[in-house]
């Protein structure tokens, strides 16, 4: 929870979204979330736009959460969408630091059926941060 304390309102809508914070530590970030009604579409799956949300979301949490603590800028998003995620499953999202560096970092996010342990989408994230 202290986690989406620091996180600027503007940027980031965890508590809107249902995310909860699982376990922190200063390289990763565990998270999940229930798939509510609102974010699936007409398929029956889950929006992926939403996916890049919550991918964005928890990757800036770990970086939030790092020793350097600087929420930065994204300058480059990639994701790879396996399965679909339905309505009712919860999902685990966990965010992991590749590298930090001066000015740039890099992060890795996996979202998982929390049941299945199935692998739904897989991320990559990375931001100018300006310390």
């Amino acid at each position: 929870a202290r986690v989406w304390n620091q996180l600027p309102r503007d940027v980031v809508q965890a508590p809107t979204l249902g995310i909860k914070c699982l376990s922190a530590t200063p390289r990763k970030i565990v998270c999940e979330m229930k798939v509510e009604q609102d974010f699936i579409t007409e398929h029956g799956t889950m929006h992926g736009g939403l996916t890049a949300t919550l991918i964005d979301i928890v990757s800036t949490a770990a970086l939030m959460n790092s020793e350097k603590g600087v929420l930065g800028v994204s300058v480059d998003m990639n994701i790879t969408y396996i399965s679909g995620a339905k309505l009712g499953e919860e999902l685990q999202i966990t965010a992991q630091i590749l590298k930090q560096g001066k000015h740039m970092a890099f992060t890795s996010v996996d979202l998982t059926n929390k049941a299945t342990k199935k692998l739904i989408a897989q991320g990559r994230h990375t931001k100018f941060m300006a310390y």
